[in-house]
């Protein structure tokens, strides 16, 4: 959330993001010594219980349902029809295994799926494909980035999504499969895998819609006024594009082998899609590029300005400094308390060193300003 100082907005350091970071760092240690395949959650648990949906379409129609067992969805694999599994919550290691065995996926694939933040990326396993994708958010409230895992498997006819928890941006896609004159009613499996992930890229463009926002009313506060809150908030920003440019360009490389290499899983007709995908991916990425020389030539004119205001403020204490130099010089002559000075006995004396003081006061003032010192 926004914390309200002096009647500014500020974005503070996200102490919550940095000990959930640690957190997993920590939880990876769990991993070190076992063997290749083993299954163990690297990451936060996100939902009390797993949460099992199931889409199956054709042509003809629509099945949607919960699931309480994954063997539920089988009779409609055998029915030739497309089906969507999607399961929210990762934790569950029994229930991960399960969908091994049940849709011929490998221990490493699985193994991957359960540690999360892996980098996007593509594997080949000849019957499936696996897809790892970050799904990210735009906290708009706290100009936080926020990343969660998408592991998807494609089968022939089979589509298995793991995600962390419920909530996703796959509703227009839900839509479209109930809406009998889509495409992805007609296509089969590799296409709904493309509008999974056209789906996650185009939501990147959206979020960077309201980047662009947040960098335009930070832009102008900075103008308005230059203090420690502007520059957290410029700092913050700026670390929440780095994990955005972190997330985004591995993924570039994944979807430039999805619409170059030949996957036995992915027909030829779906591959100008992944293109397209492809040609907005780069646009996201550019865009990240932009938005962080934007960030850093705001800080970089935050500190030319603070550097600045701190010369100006050292001249003028110099220059006040300088003009009371003379000052004291002749007061302190006339303090030390000689008995015979001629100028203690003068009755105009102390009016004439006032003057005096006065007169090298103006002649500094207008020497100063005839320098353009100030």
């Amino acid at each position: 959330m926004k914390k309200e100082r002096h009647g500014k907005q500020v974005w503070p350091i996200d102490r919550g993001r940095i000990e959930a970071a640690a957190k997993v760092l920590k939880n990876r240690t769990k991993t070190i010594g076992q063997p290749p395949g083993t299954l163990i959650h690297v990451g936060e648990r996100q939902v009390e219980h797993p949460v099992i949906t199931m889409i199956a379409y054709d042509a003809a129609g629509v099945t949607v349902k919960t699931l309480e067992a994954l063997e539920e969805c089988q009779p409609f694999r055998d029915s030739g029809k497309v089906v969507w599994v999607n399961i929210d919550g990762l934790h569950d290691i029994e229930l991960i295994a399960r969908a091994g065995e049940l849709f011929g996926i490998e221990p490493l694939t699985l193994e991957d799926i359960l540690h999360t933040g892996q980098r996007a990326k593509v594997e080949d396993f000849d019957r499936y494909l696996y897809l790892v994708l970050q799904m990210l958010e735009f906290e708009g409230d706290g100009a936080a980035v926020t990343r969660e895992q998408l592991s998807v498997i494609l089968a022939d006819g089979l589509v298995v999504t793991f995600q962390e928890k419920p909530g996703d941006m796959f509703d227009a896609v839900r839509q479209r499969i109930g809406n009998s004159a889509t495409r992805v009613r007609r296509f089969r499996a590799d296409f709904l895998a493309y509008a999974l992930v056209d789906a996650v890229v185009d939501h990147c463009l959206s979020m960077l819609e309201q980047i662009e926002t947040t960098i335009d009313r930070l832009e102008e506060g900075v103008l308005e006024q230059y203090d420690r809150d502007a520059f957290e908030s410029i700092y913050s920003l700026k670390r929440e594009l780095i994990i955005l440019r972190k997330s985004v360009w591995p993924l570039r490389e994944a979807v430039g082998s999805l619409m170059r290499d030949d996957f036995k899983v992915i027909g030829q007709t779906v591959g100008p899609y992944f293109r397209d995908v492809y040609d907005h991916i780069i646009l996201v990425i550019d865009t990240v590029e932009v938005f962080r020389d934007i960030v850093n030539g705001m800080q970089e004119t935050y500190l030319a300005v603070v550097n600045n205001r701190m010369n100006e403020v050292m001249k003028f204490l110099t220059m006040i400094a300088t003009i009371f130099m003379p000052l004291s010089f002749i007061a302190g002559l006339y303090g030390m308390n000689f008995h015979y000075m001629p100028e203690l006995e003068w009755r105009w004396g102390y009016f004439a060193v006032l003057g005096l003081m006065g007169a090298i006061v103006l002649f500094m003032v207008r020497f100063y300003r005839s320098r353009k010192w100030f």
